[in-house]
């Protein structure tokens, strides 16, 4: 006789899915039989990272399973079978294709749609939802021939779906928010302005206050009028104006629904019949849909609980976000909302950075309500265990988003100071004591983690604290933690790097066969591709080992798919015929022109062909590569100096050029950055730098390890009044002990923040010479400058590497005359629709 409950689950997105995922482990053998219907033509996939489809990742890169792990599971699975009836008193359903399941218990995880606002013209083509990986083929087939898109909406999906415009090479793409502001959910009026800001430099058009009325054109959109009765032009929309729960189902099986919709269940997720359950996107609890994918995990994991024999509830979900949207960091979390009375707020803003910070606390000051991120939101995850901890808050609130006076981090902070049921990860609700429990259980790795708790496999954003995690705890049992490169190297990049300059290692493969295993990985193939160009300063022109696309074509890839150009120009200094030939030469290819703060000028929308035949012509007048592209030296500013100010007191623009010609092909861990100013007035920036130089009465005072990045850091004095060449082996010393020891993609403002001992210690191991390798370190400077080459004068004049720089592998080296591209034709302008 069987004894199994069949279970029958409506929808099978990420939330359905997970539901089975939990109910199978839980479940015993044969408790329960596990029938699915899912409306789409494959399984689940990951709807939050939709947008990496059109960055290169494919359906099955994006799938959380496969076909096998439901026939494992012993799951029948009916996909492209929507269930269209649900009949309660024989409890049964019944699909699109004709098929009828009896239930036990029934799951509706149906989620939701679109919401398309009724806009006279709305069913045009040219007019697209942003939801299924079937509406993304449609888009980027259709954009083939849109040069102008639009999307309505700036929330959270609105600006995936703008990002997705950038990423298919929409020429001009324009966002459309009924609200006086983007993201107005989540983000103040600030916050938005900063985030506009932001958005617009990356070339985005940012509508604010736009309620459209109707879409224009025949058959295809041409237009868009407004309620103000102004017009834009555009021949590709996408509608992302907010979701609506998928309850049609339950409204026709008599179900209670919300008034605006959504399947009314109770604590325990259970419908207005006790053997239907609904979950995900479609539950309206306490009034409330939940649009986030990790109260539908809570939620799949309240009901396979209590299927299973639990006594768990739903009690809401915190909303707290963040994201990166379109290279942004934006995030919110606990009461972001809070104003005066009810809270004190504390407000970082920095223009110049696009960085706006916003904490809310208690008017006792003792705890944190919430706060806003846009720019920079490194310190989300502590930010938000401290609100739902109730963490008491160091004496100085305003720490949490500037940082300890000092450096000094505060007594007690830090993720191994939280309480062990603090939850860690939101996606799959792992606490902190599941994570140090299983890594004092001898899980010590992140890879082990994620498949022993399922932490960080989720959105990703709570690895870093999974980090911190696991080596907080081997630490504290008194454990060595190496920090490796990854699962093929059991080594850290310091380690690595020894052993390639000892054994004189040359290649990839050699480092892999003699300390490695495997067939390596995207992670350590570029670290010690790294490690031999920082040894023996190779080019990127030799046989590339996980090269991204920048420096395979020794250049920046730009949106739409054309390429940076990039001359360097030491210290600022170029003379009027190179002026005119960088004006030829863009002027010739069509390129966009800018001056940069790094005192270059950057060349853009180049054509991958072109490339060669630009660099041509640079090279023969006296250009090199600026590695704009590369992990090096980017620039050495300078200000004018004793040579024209009247300020200045000695010559700054030839120490800039000399510094800059000096370290110009050296390979780092991370970018880097110099300045030289001519006096204190500081005017080239000198502390804002990797290593920075500035003119004193005296000679030159060293500075290092600053950042200009999106967490300022100023640079710390390193020698004070030194000559010329003092200055010079100081930095030679400085470089050297920085390549050798940071870890890989570390800026020198985090190398230093890390190391014990911080600039006293640095100072004793350049300017002491404590360690006794100065003079060494020395002569491994020199010869790398001595073996320094221009990347492009040799991949222009060697015919193998000039073939990379085809389209198609059989296509012609040199451009074919007989083809030409042509200018799309003129939209149609909004005074014709009138």
């Amino acid at each position: 006789m069987n004894t199994r409950k069949k279970i029958v689950v409506v929808g099978n997105g990420m939330v359905g899915y997970k539901f089975c995922e939990k109910l199978t482990a839980r479940m015993q053998p044969d408790q329960f039989e596990i029938v699915v219907f899912g409306e789409e033509p494959r399984h689940a996939y990951d709807r939050v990272h939709l947008s990496e489809y059109f960055a290169g990742k494919t359906a099955d890169d994006l799938s959380m399973s496969t076909l096998e792990w439901y026939a494992e599971k012993n799951i029948r699975l009916h996909l492209s079978d929507p269930v269209q009836q649900i009949d309660r008193n024989e409890k049964t359903v019944h699909s699109f294709h004709g098929i009828t399941e009896s239930y036990d218990y029934l799951v509706l995880a149906t989620g939701s749609a679109p919401f398309v606002p009724p806009i006279p013209g709305v069913e045009k083509d040219g007019v697209f939802v942003y939801r299924t990986i079937e509406d993304l083929d449609m888009m980027q087939s259709y954009a083939k021939k849109a040069r102008k898109g639009a999307v309505i909406g700036g929330g959270l999906l609105g600006l995936e779906a703008a990002k997705a415009m950038l990423d298919l090479g929409i020429e001009e793409t324009h966002v459309i928010e009924f609200a006086p502001r983007l993201m107005p959910r989540q983000i103040d009026d600030q916050g938005s302005a900063m985030l506009r800001s932001k958005l617009q430099e990356l070339g985005l058009e940012i509508h604010l206050n736009k309620n459209t009325s109707e879409i224009l054109g025949d058959d295809c959109i041409k237009a868009m009028r407004f309620a103000d009765d102004s017009y834009l032009d555009v021949d590709m929309l996408v509608i992302s104006a907010g979701i609506k729960p998928r309850d049609e189902l339950a409204k026709l099986s008599g179900l209670e629904v919300g008034t605006r919709g959504g399947i009314v269940v109770n604590s325990k997720l259970q419908t207005t019949d006790p053997e239907i359950f609904a979950v995900g996107e479609c539950a309206l609890h306490n009034g409330m849909i939940y649009g986030l994918v990790a109260p539908g995990y809570e939620m799949a994991d309240v009901v396979a609980s209590n299927l299973c024999g639990g006594d768990k509830s739903f009690t809401g979900y915190d909303m707290s976000t963040k994201l990166k949207l379109i290279g942004v960091d934006v995030a919110s979390f606990g009461n972001a909302f809070s104003t005066t009375p009810e809270c004190r707020t504390i407000v970082f803003e920095d223009t110049v950075k696009s960085i706006y910070k916003r904490i809310n606390i208690s008017n006792d000051g003792k705890h944190l309500l919430g706060g806003i991120l846009i720019g920079d939101a490194e310190a989300y995850n502590m930010l938000l265990q401290t609100v739902n901890n109730k963490i008491v808050l160091p004496p100085n609130p305003e720490d949490l988003i500037l940082g300890a006076r000092g450096g000094a981090a505060s007594e007690g902070s830090g993720v191994m100071s939280l309480p062990d049921d603090a939850l860690i990860c939101s996606c799959e609700a792992v606490s902190k004591a599941s994570i140090c429990e299983a890594v004092i259980g001898g899980t010590e790795t992140l890879d082990g983690i994620k498949k022993c708790t399922k932490a960080g496999t989720g959105c990703g954003g709570c690895v870093p604290m999974v980090k911190d995690l696991i080596a907080g705890t081997m630490k504290a049992q008194g454990k060595y933690v190496r920090n490796v490169v990854c699962e093929h190297f059991h080594y850290s990049r310091q380690e690595l790097l020894d052993f390639i300059r000892l054994e004189k290692l040359e290649t990839y493969d050699q480092v892999l066969d003699k300390h490695g295993k495997g067939d390596g990985c995207e992670i350590c193939k570029p670290v010690v591709s790294s490690i031999l160009a920082s040894l023996y300063a190779e080019t990127a022109n030799k046989k590339p080992v996980a090269q991204d696309s920048n420096d395979r074509f020794l250049a920046n890839i730009q949106k739409g798919g054309t390429y940076s150009v990039v001359p360097r120009i030491p210290g600022g200094e170029i003379t009027p015929d190179k002026l005119i030939v960088i004006g030829e030469v863009a002027k010739k290819y069509g390129l966009y022109t800018k001056i940069t703060g790094g005192q270059r000028i950057d060349m853009f929308g180049a054509h991958l062909s072109d490339l060669p035949l630009i660099w041509e012509e640079l090279i023969a007048a006296g250009f090199e590569s600026g590695h704009a592209y590369a992990k090096s030296l980017r620039t050495v500013k300078s200000c004018v100096g004793s040579t024209w100010c009247r300020f200045g007191l000695h010559d700054s623009v030839s120490f800039a050029i000399e510094v800059e010609e000096r370290y110009r092909g050296l390979r780092s861990p991370h970018k880097l950055k110099s300045a030289v100013s001519g006096c204190i007035r500081e005017c080239a920036e000198a502390q804002s730098k990797d290593f920075g130089i500035i003119a004193t009465e005296k000679g030159w005072n060293l500075y290092v390890c600053g950042n200009g990045g999106s967490k300022p850091r100023h640079a710390d004095l390193l020698a004070q009044d030194v000559d010329k060449e003092t200055c010079i082996r100081y930095i030679d010393r400085f470089l050297m002990f920085y390549i050798k020891t940071a870890d890989p993609l570390t800026r020198t403002a985090t190398w230093l923040d890390k190391m014990e001992g911080g600039i006293e210690y640095l100072r004793n191991v350049v300017v002491n010479d404590s360690l006794g390798m100065g003079t060494q370190w020395e002569a491994e400077m020199e010869q790398l400058v001595d073996s320094y080459t221009c990347e492009w004068k040799e991949a222009v004049q060697n015919p193998e590497i000039r073939k990379r720089f085809a389209h198609f592998v059989n296509a012609p080296a040199e451009k074919d005359p007989n083809v030409k591209f042509e200018p799309m034709r003129d939209q149609v302008r909004a005074a014709e629709w009138k």
